[in-house]
């Protein structure tokens, strides 16, 4: 009795790879970036500014809205070294070398942070919190290598053709493990007594950071381009003759910045306000957006790959500018806008991210990508991100100062108010311009997309 041979494997990864053809040390490389990559995630949850474990932290060593804006972007502001060490590794291609130095050094750092409030005298005032400044920002300084390092290295060892259903599985995947993880987090958060909570808490989230930086230690490094000796002066004349590239440049770092306006403060809101526990933030926060990435992670992979980025950009964006209007409506105690802003607005920060990376491997040349990436970061991460969070801080503290918005609508809700019009000028203005790489239009993902949820089946067709 003769077999049928399956074209396929038989998973999803072992499916996209075979389609690609690629040979066994790419495949074991591409699934270990995966587990990195997932690890990287579960580092995130706890160690960043703007995470429970960070806002808790804050809060113990009395962080007011600007320090608060400062821990949030700073590592954003660290990212102006990605253009440095882009140069260096365009000119040396030792990739995992300065990934496997800055970055495991960054995040052993990390290990630290929770010993502050013990070790840190309470004299003068200040001491502990601009000591966790201090740190953070040394930590952000090394690990702008890692960005610069892995993003380059997947798109050489990833085909274009694969690339956004490659993406889509690594953030099922991620977004899956962040949903347990972020529960058992915020209930240590919850339960844990507050003398040793976050040094538990941070040697945790250190430690699978420093998980995240060994699995690259044992990927295949590629790389389709030979060194270059590069000029700084020489990549920007570059960047400003790419005009699909410098068009998404501006576009996403006016998206960052009106995203950040508010968006890192409204999980201090529901903290410290609306006076939701940890528990609470986690479940209706980071566990929702898991549940709706889950959901929808793989379809918009596969518009990306149908339909094309631009198309995939702008029918996100346009969603993703109303999702933080469900906090107008926010009181204490209630879980519902928290609910749906990080569940509808997961499905939505989604498909603009995944767009947004592929965008940037699709954009920039083979030859000089490190370079590019870091001059992306760079711009959206010090003009978009950072600018973005620090201009909320000094709005919040001069709102307060000067008494203003102290009724239904508190300085918190104008700011979401401000942040909306902000965002919607972008998708309006800025996100058209864009360069597609399909035939695909927004017009007829729109209409996919509403065929699917006819029946009951997000995207049935694509």
């Amino acid at each position: 009795m003769s077999t049928v041979r399956k074209p396929y494997g038989s998973n999803p990864l072992s499916r996209i790879y075979d389609e690609a053809n690629l040979p066994q040390a790419i495949r074991r490389s591409l699934s270990l970036i995966l587990l990195g990559n997932l690890f990287g995630n579960l580092h995130g949850i706890i160690c960043g500014g703007g995470t429970t474990a960070m806002i808790g932290l804050a809060n113990q060593l009395q962080a007011g809205d600007f320090a608060f804006g400062l821990l949030n972007g700073i590592p954003q502001a660290a990212a102006l070294l990605q253009i440095p060490f882009s140069l260096l590794v365009n000119r040396t291609h030792k990739r995992k070398k300065y990934l496997l130095t800055f970055g495991l050094f960054s995040r052993v750092l990390w290990l630290t942070f929770g010993f502050i409030p013990l070790v840190v005298p309470q004299e003068p005032a200040g001491l502990a919190l601009w000591t966790l400044i201090f740190l953070l920002g040394i930590s952000s300084c090394c690990s702008s290598a890692i960005n610069v390092c892995w993003f380059p290295w997947l798109s050489d060892l990833a085909p274009i053709s694969i690339r956004g259903r490659w993406l889509s599985i690594r953030d099922s995947v991620v977004a899956a493990c962040n949903l347990g993880f972020g529960l058992l987090v915020a209930r240590l958060l919850d339960t844990l007594p507050i003398d040793n909570r976050y040094i538990i808490i941070f040697l945790l989230g250190g430690t699978v950071g420093i998980l995240d930086m060994v699995c690259f230690g044992f990927c295949k490094e590629v790389y389709s381009a030979p060194p270059q000796r590069l000029r700084f002066d020489g990549i920007v004349k570059d960047i400003l003759k790419n005009k699909p590239f410098l068009r998404l440049v501006v576009m996403w770092t006016a998206w960052c910045f009106s995203a950040n306006l508010c968006g890192p403060y409204l999980a201090r809101y529901s903290v410290n306000e609306m006076g939701l526990t940890f528990t609470q933030m986690m479940v209706f926060s980071t566990a929702a957006s898991s549940i709706a990435t889950i959901l929808v992670i793989s379809r918009w992979g596969k518009a990306l790959d149908h339909y094309g980025c631009r198309s995939v950009m702008l029918v996100a964006m346009a969603a993703n500018s109303f999702i933080d209007l469900f906090y107008l409506f926010s009181t204490p105690g209630n879980i519902v806008p928290v609910l749906l802003r990080n569940f509808i607005g997961a499905m939505c920060w989604s498909g603009t991210n995944l767009a947004a990376n592929s965008m940037q491997l699709s954009a920039s040349p083979d030859e000089s990508r490190p370079s590019y990436i870091a001059v992306f970061a760079c711009v959206t991460s010090l003009l978009g991100t950072a600018l973005g969070t620090l201009t909320g801080g000094l709005l919040l503290e001069a709102w307060q100062t000067a008494g203003w918005f102290t009724g239904a609508l508190d300085r918190f809700k104008a700011l979401i108010l401000l942040a909306f019009c902000c965002r919607l000028c972008v998708t309006l203005f800025l996100a058209p311009r864009l360069q597609n790489d399909r035939e695909g239009t927004p017009k007829q993902l729109i209409q996919a997309v509403a065929n699917g949820l006819t029946h009951f089946n997000l995207f049935r067709k694509m």
